[in-house]
């Protein structure tokens, strides 16, 4: 059986939601992000996009370039809240689909066909989507998830389109090498360089020359540009917390080395959120003293997964909490109340300074492993971590063991 992959994406979903709530609006340029000068565009409208403004350029900038748009910050609960709305509605109609970011969606109709039509399908779930909610939504429908979303961004904005079995290829042919998931920048100006401007001519190339071009991923861009892909579609559920705790060889009251632990447990659990591309919208601590009671503190927070947030926050948390004059034996930090969410939700808060060294530091922890790169307050803290996606198949086993 031929498979059917749907790939849904609300078009320009920040901007879209603040259109929803202010009608005033709608159809005005519109930037949401950081306003002050070090902020960064978290997403722009359509009107903006000939100014040459696109999301994750700094807010400054922007401006200077389509001085008579308007500037909104935003707020990460109320996108979560109609990101969440979507995707009840798209739970409640399908038995399996996969939610890849707050504004993503991948849904297999693989079948439908036989009994109902999965284009007809699919374009009733975006109907009642639209309808519901208010927010537009486009959506790409083909035999594989790669096509599909390529397809998507072509439909786009507010609309839809199908690539029957068999044209893939040449849907894809004519379109510009950009327009290939794993394409970005560097890839992009290395394949422009040799002449490489459209799809088609992809195709066309030895996929042995690609390798030797652009490495291992040579070979999945070539499969792209062919419209081949096996990419499964991984059930959507909610992994609802991930949390650490460390118990000491010996109780201790030094405060220094209480802070530093909790500092290099928030860390490590803050970058399993971005592995997972997850976001955080409760904290929480527990302590356990020498004679073994213990107590807990948490807190609602804006959703985020940023080291910078999350470790002031777990501190002010531990300074409340600690109200005993006791040898702490135990500690532990837990994030709750988890959800699907790119790093670019906390661009309200951040500089573009900020965000590029998190995703300098992931880089790095992604290829030389977790503990390759640290703060220094937290050398002598030696906590056990795991490098894995934790969001990927079976839960991770986050431990902790006493210094040794």
């Amino acid at each position: 059986m031929k498979k059917s992959i749907l790939h849904m994406d609300l078009d320009t979903f920040f901007v879209s939601v603040e259109r929803l709530i202010d009608s005033r609006l709608a159809k005005k340029p519109l930037l949401v992000g950081g306003t002050g000068d070090r902020g960064v565009v978290a997403a722009c409208s359509y009107e903006t996009r000939k100014f040459g403004i696109h999301s994750g350029m700094s807010m400054k900038m922007a401006r200077q370039l389509c001085p008579e748009a308007v500037c909104i910050r935003g707020n990460s609960w109320t996108y979560m809240k109609y990101s969440n709305l979507v995707t009840d509605i798209i739970k409640s109609e399908v038995p399996l689909f996969e939610k890849t970011s707050v504004d993503e969606f991948y849904v297999d109709l693989t079948g439908m066909d036989r009994y109902y039509g999965n284009y007809k399908f699919a374009k009733q779930l975006r109907s009642k989507i639209i309808t519901d909610t208010g927010l537009p939504i486009s959506f790409g429908l083909s035999e594989n998830k790669i096509v599909s979303k390529v397809a998507t961004g072509e439909a786009k904005p507010n609309s839809q389109i199908k690539i029957d079995y068999g044209f893939e290829k040449s849907f894809l042919a004519p379109l510009s090498v950009r327009k290939i998931p794993m394409v970005g920048n560097a890839v992009g100006k290395t394949l422009m360089n040799l002449g490489v401007f459209k799809v088609k001519q992809l195709q066309k190339m030895p996929v042995e020359l690609l390798v030797s071009i652009l490495g291992k991923n040579g070979q999945t861009i070539w499969k792209r540009a062919n419209g081949l892909d096996n990419s499964p579609i991984i059930p959507y559920s909610e992994r609802k917390s991930i949390s650490v705790e460390r118990t000491y060889e010996r109780d201790t009251i030094d405060m220094l080395k209480l802070k530093n632990t909790f500092t290099a447990m928030t860390e490590n659990l803050a970058y399993q959120l971005r592995m997972g591309k997850k976001l955080t919208g409760n904290i929480s601590i527990r302590i356990r003293y020498s004679d073994f009671k213990t107590y807990s503190k948490q807190v609602k927070i804006p959703y985020t997964n940023a080291d910078h947030i999350l470790i002031p926050a777990i501190h002010k948390l531990f300074d409340k909490l600690h109200t005993r004059r006791l040898l702490i034996r135990l500690v532990g930090v837990r994030f709750a109340d988890l959800v699907n969410g790119h790093y670019q939700i906390n661009l309200f808060e951040d500089s573009e300074k900020s965000i590029n060294l998190y995703k300098s530091l992931d880089r790095i922890k992604n290829k030389y492993g977790s503990n390759s790169i640290m703060r220094a307050s937290t050398m002598d803290v030696k906590t056990i971590r795991d490098n894995r996606n934790p969001f990927n198949g079976e839960p991770p086993v986050l431990l902790a063991h006493r210094k040794q």
